[in-house]
């Protein structure tokens, strides 16, 4: 299992981003996919999870209506755009393989700082 993040970064309160997440290896359309968050001296946060067909999505209270997942399974790719950050959004972000409650394997992750 391979999962690849991309698309991190510096950006300004109220600004938008878009990361991406390259799955190799596995059967990515039968896999339900999230996203996890870690700040700064903090655990891992579960932040959303998509079902292999990609109709199902759920999200954490603390990004429901800025954030949403997607997934487009003919390119093997789970996408998480993201509006409106907040200082608060600043983490690493990574990618795994699984649901809210249950994750197998994970990426390395990618940045994302939200400053002024």
């Amino acid at each position: 299992v391979q999962l690849v993040e991309s698309g991190g970064g510096l950006v300004q309160p109220g600004g938008s981003l878009r990361l991406s997440c390259a799955a190799s290896e596995f059967t990515f359309s039968t896999y339900y996919m999230s996203w996890v968050r870690q700040a700064p001296g903090k655990g891992p946060e579960w932040v959303s999870d998509i079902n292999g067909s990609g109709f199902r999505t759920q999200y954490a209270d603390s990004v429901k209506g800025r954030f949403t997942i997607s997934r487009d399974n003919a390119k093997n790719t789970l996408y998480l755009q993201m509006n409106s950050l907040k200082p608060e959004d600043t983490a690493l972000y990574y990618c795994a393989r699984g649901d809210k409650f249950f994750r197998d394997y994970r990426g390395q992750g990618t940045q994302v700082t939200v400053s002024s």
